[in-house]
């Protein structure tokens, strides 16, 4: 790792295949958008503390890892490494890193690294959990599949994965419907809240998929699922899983 500015870096340890699918430019117009990095937090809670008490609840603690993928502005960093678990912040934008960590600047249980799901590397022993939230979608299905196997390869045997994203939980036949209706909960223009504007455009630019696509994936990458809730408007989905 190469350490800069309080911050530590992956780097290949040889040159990324042609074929890979560049992250950084998959990860989202306005997560490389250093004005909505700034009011990132006022418009999306990602109810950070009951997330780490969750995991607080299955074990995880002060002897733990926990590899934070897509961690993004840090809420949930934050919450986890206050426990005393030792955080890994994971992330591809560097205006969202640079975000995390002035938050995280007094941490010594907090390693920041700038990669994505195809390219980190953990050097130490596969850990107790791995996070994410609100990241996977930014991947298409192909993709995905292969980041969730080596979310699995980055956990010992028992260990778990939360997994929170947008996730469809409803027949294709009525997407349409259910989009409009998604896309009209938006807020009015200049409110911290997501506008209908930005909901369109995740569902048209970015790679948000089916329950009954996903959870085949994450089968097939060796997890089994423990606990899955989907959101009453059936566009979220969190998942408890273990890896097999």
């Amino acid at each position: 790792m190469e350490r800069f500015a309080g911050m530590e870096r992956d780097l290949p340890s040889e040159p990324l295949p042609g074929w890979l699918i560049d992250e950084t430019a998959s990860a989202g117009r306005e997560n490389l958008d250093a004005a909505h990095v700034a009011r990132y937090d006022s418009k999306e809670d990602a109810d950070a503390d009951a997330e780490a008490a969750l995991l607080e609840s299955l074990g995880i603690g002060p002897t733990s890892t926990v590899i934070d993928l897509g961690a993004g502005t840090g809420q949930f960093t934050v919450a986890m490494a206050a426990t005393g678990a030792h955080v890994v912040a994971v992330d591809v934008s560097s205006v969202m890193l640079q975000r995390l960590q002035t938050k995280v600047a007094d941490r010594e249980n907090v390693t920041i690294a700038r990669a994505g799901f195809l390219t980190f590397d953990h050097p130490g022993k596969p850990v107790e959990a791995v996070y994410s939230r609100y990241a996977l979608h930014h991947l298409p299905d192909f993709w995905k599949t292969l980041a969730l196997v080596r979310i699995h390869g980055l956990l010992r045997p028992g260990g778990i994965f939360r997994l929170w994203d947008v996730v469809y939980s409803f027949p294709a036949a009525e997407a349409a419907r259910r989009v409009e209706r998604w896309c009209a909960t938006g807020s009015a223009a200049g409110d911290d809240g997501w506008q209908r504007w930005e909901l369109a455009e995740h569902i048209r630019d970015e790679h948000s998929t089916f329950s009954w696509l996903l959870e085949p994936m994450l089968e097939h990458a060796g997890f089994a699922i423990d606990r899955a809730e989907y959101s009453d408007d059936a566009f979220t989905a969190k998942y408890l899983l273990v890896k097999r």
